[in-house]
Parts: structure tokens; C-alpha cells; sequence
């Protein structure tokens, strides 16, 4: 499934009309696509020619010019294939900064490998691949080829400008098809098409000129509200010797659900150790665990690439002999494994790390992971199953609060994930600092890590010692720091939660002013920068996950000191988040406890400066430093 957009490319067969090379001169570049670009399109052209629902064409061209070192993203061509496409007709040149031709790349230039990645055993998608390399800049690359289908899911999208940084001066997209064939299309607003009838077919034409770059700026959730956009999608389709149709979601539901028919089937020997697994379990929440624990241990996540294989999920009894499968294929197990102990599941397609799907325009390219669901009218249940370590019924922050497909026998029908609200996605901390005679500091933290901010530190639980160590190391951020014991530990396993127990020594965190001595109080969790201020934003913003951060710090006052300053209480109220910072006197020591909350929602720019403001704030709030003096 993660290869949805790969697969499902559809183009078309018609001439392009190539530019004059010398067009290609940098000086040609009007000054405002210039200013703040890495790159320009000179020209683009994608042109695609649908013959039937199971046959297609492409005939795409580029020149793009690279202007720094930034750019440099933009010099590779990279087109993949399979059993079902084929590439031609590959053309590559490189243009120096007048637009002069220093090299055409022959044949024998183009490599040709398969694109099997690192975490899939089955594949047959090959790629064919061109880095561009010149000593100066700026520089010109062109490319074009011809790619043939004969079985597509979807058509492809255009985005002219899909980064920061890329200016355009001229992108086109054409689609041709059957005056029969039927589709649908979603466009960015106002975006106008010039639509004709040429020899038959229908085609559709639509066009970017003079688009300048847009700036990178921080927290941006995207740039589709700012530049040219389509995507378009098949109501039929025809791949790999199956018919489908994307007409809706119900639709697109059925297709999935008959490819996974008969697939559930378990061999006697899986059987009868799922019913002595869960003989004693009392509750079907219990058989859930026990069941979900056992995938765990049992199986591994590969992936699997092959033609129909992208979407139809591995049979369960191969699944039990060979002990490893992709999404759908340990998802599908799952849910056979359920089905024998009398729980009922619904395989789910989802867009891990991406957004929900759009309710009212059905298509394969929203979709890139599959993932279980177990409806209850009280409590229903996800399970991410290509996760060894994930807590039964957590599904990771990527996956959660959004829109779904759940496959069932009536067809697809859209569903929510469970949403991690900021209490959920928590980091609680207490700390205990103890000063000796030479002001020497021994400093005792215990942090547990809840849900999303869970995740953040598993890959550190799962480490060797070695790198945990260097993990505190360069992570902790206490001046002059002696570890000398650290500890992480699940002690849960069915609960997203993780604590991380820390000792250090340090002999800088005092600075010293004549009989004075300086701490600042928040020693573990500051702010370390402010978001830059952009003037005239233009794309929306959003933190990445809601979260909740409580730390609390006790600092036992060093012998012969005593209390001159304590910062005044910090309290800041924002739609953004809102935060705390106080401290108290307690029996000769300072406790100082700080409570951070952010919202996770998606902002409009105008909203940007007060966003930085709180920040600013909290900046300020977070070097607030006490102040000790010595007791004559």
C-alpha cells in the first residue's frame, strides 16, 4: 500500500512541442523568479493520452535551472516501471548559464536498477535514473521520455510547484481520453481549464505561467493554498486482470474487500494455537491482547510490491508458514487471527502521515498504509500490526485523528482514528538537584514519556546502551555533565508509556558573582529559539502533535547560601497553548515547576506573529534565573 501513488500513474499520448534551447540562457529569467529561488522551471510539459481504462500513455518534458548549491534537489531523474509500464524515448541534456549546449547524455548514461528498498522482499518496480552534475552555477538541465501503461489505478497530479524555493515559468498539463471515458477531477480554487474535443477525445488543458518561488517558512503545513494544483482520479479501472471502480469510497471499499475474500483461512496448527492462547482470557479486549502480542512476537514487516500484490494482501496460512508480511498482509493475518477466536475486524486504508481522506473525492493517491479495526459500540479498537512494539489499541500519532477507509462486506465506508489530545502526547519530569561543599551539582531525573512523545524516544529504548549513552550526551544539554547512570524501561508493555531515569554530575551549573551564585531554575526542558518572524506570511502553520509538558525540579539549597532573588510566576494564555512557571520555598529548597500545553490545530497565516509571540514569551520565562547569596 505504500506505494499507492507509484502504482497508479496514468498519461498520455501526445506530441510535445519542444522549446529553443537557447530560451534556456539564465539572463532570460525575469528578476521577480529569481528572488528567493534555488531553482526555476523553464519549461514542463506533462501530456496524457488514456486509450481505455487499462491502457495510457505519457509524454512528459522538463528544464529546470539551477541556481545554487539548494537546487541541486532538482538534478536527478528518477522514473520508475513494472511489469505493467515500460519507458522510452529517454532524452537528457545539459545547458550551461548562456543556454549553450555542454553535454547530451547518451543511452549508456541512463542507469537501470530495481528499486527493491531495504525493508521489501518482494518487488518488481525498477527505476531508471540520471544524476546531472556541472561545476558551475547556474546551469540548465533538460529531460523527456515516453512511459506506456497497460493497467493504471489513478491519473496523475500536477503541481508545478510543489517546494519552497521553486519558481516556475512555465508548466502545462494536458489530459486526453475517450469522449466514453469517465472521471473526476479536484483542482485548487480558480484554477481555470481549457477543455476541447480534438479527433474524438475529449482534452483538458490547464496552465501555470510566471509563478514565483515561495519562501520556506517555519511550521508551514503545506503550499496548495498558494500555488496551481489537479489532481484526477478514474470512476473504472482495470489492473492486473481485476475491474474496479473509485466512483466513491463504497466503491473503491468493495474493490479492496474482494481482493482480501478467502483470505482469512488459517491452517489446523495456527488454529488450534490460537484457541489455547486465549483459552483463559475472560473478555474480548483479553483475546485482543493476547492475539496482538502474538503477531508481535511472531512475524516481521516486509514489503510487497508485486503487480496486484501492491493491494491484495498475502493469504493468512502463508503469512503463519513464512512469519512475515507487509501492512495488509499482517493486518489481513490479524484479522484472521480474531476471526478464529470469535472477534470480528475490518481491514482499514489509511494515509499514514498524511492527510484525512477528502469525504466527497475518492481516489488511490490519499492512501499509503493499511492498518485493523475492531468495531465496538463502546469501545473500538485500531491496531497497527506491522509495529513490534507498539501498545495494543496505539496506532502513532501519523495514523491517528483522521479520516479512513474501513473495508467491509458492503463496500468502503469512511471512519475516524482515534484522536491524541495534548494531555495525551505527555512528558512528565521531576528532577532532584543536590549541591555539595564545592557547589558540585548531582542531579537525579525521572521522565515518563506518554503516546506521541513515546514514540519520539523508542528508537533510544530500543538502542544499544552505547547509543543511549551518546543519545543523553548530546541531547540533555547540561553544561560540563558527568553521566554516571541512565536507565529506559517500558514497564508497561500495553501501554504507550516509557520512563527515562538519568544521573549526572555537573560542576557548571552555578555561575558565581562575587558571594553571589546564579542558577537558572529551568534546567531541562527550555525553549532554545524563537520562530523566525516572517513578514507577510503565506502558508498556514501547525505544530506537529499536540503535547503536554510538566516539569517539576527540586534544588536543595547549597550549605551557607540562602534565597536573595526568586523569579516572579510566569503565566501566558494563547490559542496557541499555554504555559506556567512557578516557584516556591520548600524546607531549604527551591522547587520549581513548569507546565507547558500546545493545540495542534491548523492556523491561518495572519495568525503567524502572535504565534511567535507566545514564543517569545516563553523564551523569556525559560531564562529566568535565581539568584543565591551566602550567609555571613
Amino acid at each position: 500500500m505504500n506505494k499507492l501513488l507509484f502504482l497508479a500513474v496514468v498519461l498520455a499520448n501526445v506530441k510535445i512541442t519542444y522549446g529553443n534551447p537557447s530560451s534556456y540562457a539564465v539572463d532570460g529569467i525575469s528578476k521577480p523568479l529569481l528572488e528567493g529561488a534555488s531553482a526555476v522551471i523553464r519549461v514542463e510539459e506533462q501530456l496524457f493520452d488514456i486509450t481505455s481504462a487499462a491502457k495510457a500513455r505519457l509524454s512528459y518534458k522538463v528544464a529546470i535551472t539551477i541556481l545554487n548549491k539548494s537546487g541541486e534537489r532538482y538534478t536527478h531523474l528518477v522514473e520508475g516501471y513494472d511489469q505493467f509500464s515500460s519507458i522510452s524515448n529517454i532524452s537528457a541534456s545539459l545547458y550551461d548559464a548562456t543556454g549553450k549546449l555542454i553535454r547530451a547524455y547518451k543511452k549508456a548514461d541512463i542507469g537501470d536498477r530495481s528499486m527493491i528498498s531495504n525493508f521489501s522482499i518482494y518487488e518488481d518496480n525498477r527505476i531508471k535514473y540520471l544524476t546531472f552534475a556541472h561545476a558551475s552555477y547556474p546551469y540548465t538541465i533538460e529531460y523527456s521520455y515516453v512511459k506506456d501503461f497497460k493497467g493504471f489505478l489513478t491519473v496523475p497530479s500536477w503541481r508545478p510547484a510543489n517546494t519552497f524555493g521553486l519558481a516556475v515559468e512555465r508548466s502545462t498539463y494536458t489530459l486526453q481520453c475517450p469522449e466514453s471515458y469517465s472521471f473526476k477531477k479536484h483542482t485548487s480554487h480558480g484554477l481555470q481549464v481549457d477543455s476541447s474535443m480534438t479527433g474524438g477525445k475529449k482534452r483538458y488543458k490547464w496552465t501555470c505561467k510566471d509563478l514565483p518561488a515561495i519562501v520556506y517558512e517555519p511550521y508551514s503545513v503545506g503550499i496548495d493554498n498558494l500555488v496551481p494544483w489537479v489532481s484526477a482520479s478514474p470512476h473504472d479501472f482495470e489492473y492486473d486482470g481485476t475491474r474496479g471502480s473509485v466512483a466513491d469510497w463504497n466503491q473503491l471499499g468493495k474493490w479492496l474487500h474482494t481482493l482480501s475474500e478467502g483470505g482469512t483461512r488459517l491452517g489446523e496448527e495456527t488454529k488450534a494455537e490460537v484457541m489455547n492462547l486465549t483459552k483463559g482470557a475472560a473478555t474480548d479486549r483479553e483475546k485482543i491482547q493476547i492475539l496482538y502480542n502474538y503477531l508481535q512476537q511472531q512475524t516481521r514487516y516486509v514489503s510487497v510490491q508485486l503487480g496486484i500484490g501492491g493491494f491484495k494482501p498475502i493469504g493468512a496460512d502463508k503469512v503463519a508458514q513464512v512469519k512475515y508480511g507487509d501492512c495488509k498482509a499482517l493486518s489481513n493475518f490479524m484479522k484472521a487471527l480474531l476471526k478464529e477466536a470469535g472477534i470480528s475486524s475490518n481491514l482499514v486504508m489509511i494515509g499514514s502521515g498524511l492527510p484525512s481522506l477528502n469525504a466527497s473525492y475518492a481516489s488511490f493517491g490519499q492512501a499509503n498504509h493499511m492498518i485493523l479495526c475492531i468495531p465496538n459500540a463502546r469501545d473500538t479498537t485500531f491496531l497497527e500490526c506491522t509495529s513490534h512494539h507498539y501498545p495494543t489499541g496505539y496506532i502513532g500519532h501519523s495514523n491517528a485523528g483522521r479520516a479512513v477507509l474501513m473495508v467491509g462486506d458492503g463496500g468502503g465506508t469512511l471512519v475516524g482514528t482515534p484522536t491524541y489530545h495534548a494531555k495525551d502526547n505527555y512528558l512528565e519530569r521531576n528532577a532532584q538537584v543536590t549541591f555539595g561543599h564545592d557547589l558540585v551539582a548531582d542531579i537525579d531525573i525521572n521522565t515518563v514519556y506518554g503516546h506521541a512523545q513515546f514514540e519520539s524516544v523508542l528508537d533510544v529504548l530500543l538502542d544499544e546502551p552505547s547509543e543511549q549513552r551518546k543519545y543523553i550526551l548530546e541531547n540533555l544539554g547540561i553544561a560540563g555533565m558527568e553521566l554516571t547512570n541512565y536507565s529506559y524501561l517500558q514497564a508497561d508493555k500495553d501501554k504507550p508509556e516509557l520512563t527515562e531515569k538519568i544521573k549526572v554530575r555537573s560542576k557548571q551549573l552555578l555561575s558565581k558573582g562575587g558571594d553571589r551564585v546564579f542558577l537558572t531554575a529551568n534546567l531541562l526542558n527550555r525553549r532554545e529559539s524563537v520562530p523566525a518572524t516572517v513578514a507577510d506570511r503565506k502558508t498556514h502553520f501547525a505544530v506537529s502533535f499536540a503535547y503536554s509538558d510538566v516539569d517539576e525540579i527540586t534544588y536543595a539549597l547549597p550549605e551557607g547560601y540562602a534565597v536573595e532573588h526568586l523569579p516572579k510566576d510566569t503565566e501566558l494564555e494563547s490559542e496557541f497553548g499555554t504555559y506556567t512557571a512557578t516557584y516556591t520555598i520548600e524546607n531549604q529548597s527551591i522547587v520549581y515547576r513548569r507546565v507547558q500545553q500546545m493545540n495542534s490545530k491548523r492556523y491561518p497565516p495572519e495568525k503567524y506573529q502572535g504565534f511567535v509571540d507566545f514564543f517569545k514569551q516563553v523564551y523569556q520565562a525559560d531564562r529566568q534565573k535565581i539568584v543565591l547569596a551566602k550567609v555571613i
